[in-house]
Order: structure tokens, then C-alpha cells, then sequence
């Protein structure tokens, strides 16, 4: 988890930004707090600082319902920040200060393994894998998950200027690519794991990016909504048309959505209705948090979904 300084008017560079508002982050807590906003139960396991950042971002977790008991406070490390600018049509750019923050610090002997056992679905990133001692405690993580019969779900979630080089970014991402059960990509992540291929060709999806164990792979592809990969049958859902503001937390509001629908119904991916019906309420859960700015604040309650997705059939 970390803190997002987003500037305060869009459509210009971090050294032209006026002032900034700070806003918590992170892939892993905005799918957390998206689950328990839909009406799901949900923890968090992480580090931050022993700081004023630290305890804001644990707070926001407790009262966004979110189980924080898996959150541990660093004394002798900061709390992550990031700066990040907002180009006109609501896109991002990153400049990140971890040097080393605490959260790439986290430690096998404080994992809450208890917690990670009561999990239905263990949901993880590709940051926490960039540096020790935090790669071999996510390792460790997934490894208590699995043998504990989770789901384990995986968003990539490139942020290219955290890793030390482009292959480096590569290897990792893929080093434990062949363990996951869900995998979700963006288009753009597609073409920098396969070097550059077509990632609209559903032949380099599946030779290079399907793994023999892989239950459901997803592509996102923002407004269009997602396609789907599974053993037996793939396509494609649409996505919901709105008027995007900011895009941050988009990706990880439709994998909220998604994972909500699985935690309830675990074989949903055997079923090509049943997994075109979820996937339609991710992408309702997507297009709703783009049109607000911030991430977790603008992340929709299960009401909320409901009724755009009427309006669309309407």
C-alpha cells in the first residue's frame, strides 16, 4: 500500500502541477477494498510505515471493512509514495519514492499465515516480487495459500520505472506465472511479456501466455471491456460506456468484481454464462470507478453496478 500524490488539475506534467491531493494506493488494497464495498469480506497483508501515512492508510482499510489484522508497521521505514500525473483523457504516468520503503520489507516470520488459510481466493501482484525480503515472503504467501486449497489470482500490474531493468521486469513477472489459477492482463502488458507480438491474436494468448494449470486468463482492454481464455472456450464481453475522468483503479475494480463472483461460486469458470455474467459485472465495476477521480473512493457498491448494468440492458 502506499500513498498516490495526484495533482490537482489534469492534463499537465508533475513540475507543472499547481499543488497535489494525496490518495492511498496500491493494486492489492483497491481489489481488498472493491470486494468489501460489494458486499464481500476481504484482508489485507502488507507493510507500511510506522508513520502518519502508514496509520492513514490502515485506517482507510477499517473503514472500508477491510480485515487490516495482516498490516505491520515498519519503524525504521517510510511509507511508499508515488506521484502521479494525469494526462487529458485520464491516463497515468508514475514517478515512485521507495528507497527502500516499507513495504518492500515484509518478512516471512510476520505473515499472518492464519489469515492467509481462512482465504477462499489469494489475490497478488508482481511488485512485491521485485525485491528481498519481501519476493521470498510473497513466495512463501502463495505457497500457504495453495496448499491451503486457495484460488491464487494474479494482476501483473507492470510498473516498469520500480523494476531494475525491462528484462529484469520480465523474468520476474513470469517467474511464477505457471503457479497462478486466475490470471488477468491488460493489452500492454500482453505485448511487453511476448516482446512485442499482437496482443489481439488469441493464438499468442494462448500458446505463450496460457499455462496447463490456468483456469481463467483475461485480458482487459479498458472501454471494450475483456476477452476470456479458458480450457474449453474463450470470447469476449463487452465493456460499459462512460466518460472517463481517471483511470486509476479501473483494473483493479473489475478483478474485485470478478473475485467477489468467484469467492461465491468457484467453478464459475467452468460455465461460459455463468463466467460471461461475472465478467459483465467486472466491467460494470471498471467503467463506474473511472468516472470519479482517486481509486478507492470512487470504487462502487454492489447497488451501484446493479442499476448501470440495467441501464445498459434497458
Amino acid at each position: 500500500m502506499l500513498i498516490d500524490f495526484v495533482p490537482t488539475v489534469g492534463g499537465v506534467s508533475l513540475a507543472e502541477a499547481p499543488a497535489f491531493k494525496k490518495a492511498p494506493g496500491g493494486a492489492p488494497a483497491n481489489v481488498a477494498v472493491g470486494i468489501a464495498r460489494l458486499g464481500g469480506s476481504s484482508a489485507f497483508i502488507g507493510k507500511v510505515g510506522e508513520d502518519e501515512f502508514g496509520y492513514m492508510l490502515a485506517d482507510i482499510l477499517k473503514e472500508n471493512n477491510v480485515n487490516s489484522s495482516g498490516m505491520r508497521f515498519d519503524p525504521g521505514a517510510r511509507t511508499a509514495l508515488a506521484f502521479v500525473t494525469l494526462s487529458a483523457d485520464g491516463e497515468r504516468e508514475f514517478m515512485f519514492f521507495r528507497n527502500p520503503s516499507a513495504d518492500m520489507l515484509l518478512r516471512e516470520s510476520e505473515l499472518d499465515i492464519d489469515l492467509i488459510k481462512q482465504a477462499r481466493v489469494f489475490h497478488y501482484g508482481s511488485i512485491s516480487l521485485i525485491e528481498e525480503p519481501c519476493r521470498s515472503t510473497h513466495m512463501t504467501a502463495m505457497e500457504v495459500a495453495k496448499k491451503s486449497g486457495c484460488i491464487l489470482s494474479y494482476d501483473p500490474n507492470l510498473r516498469l520505472p520500480l523494476w531494475p531493468s525491462e528484462h529484469a521486469a520480465r523474468a520476474g513477472i513470469m517467474s511464477i506465472w505457471n503457479q497462478a489459477d486466475v490470471i488477468k492482463v491488460s493489452e500492454e502488458e500482453i505485448s511487453f511479456l511476448t516482446g512485442g507480438d499482437d496482443p489481439y491474436d488469441d493464438n499468442v494468448v494462448m500458446k505463450k501466455l496460457f499455462h496447463p494449470e490456468l483456469k481463467l486468463l483475461l485480458v482487459t482492454e479498458g472501454p471494450e471491456g475483456c476477452r476470456y481464455y479458458t480450457k474449453n472456450f474463450k470470447g469476449r464481453v463487452p465493456g460499459v460506456k462512460v466518460k472517463a475522468v481517471d483511470t486509476t483503479g479501473a483494473g483493479d475494480a473489475f478483478v474485485g468484481g470478478l473475485l467477489k463472483s468467484l469467492a461465491s461460486d468457484v467453478n464459475l469458470y467452468k460455465d461460459e454464462k455463468r463466467l460471461k455474467e461475472a465478467l459483465r459485472f467486472a466491467n460494470a465495476c471498471g467503467a463506474l470507478t473511472v468516472t470519479e477521480k482517486g481509486a478507492i473512493p470512487a470504487l462502487p457498491t454492489k447497488e451501484a453496478v446493479l442499476q448501470a448494468l440495467t441501464e445498459v440492458t434497458a
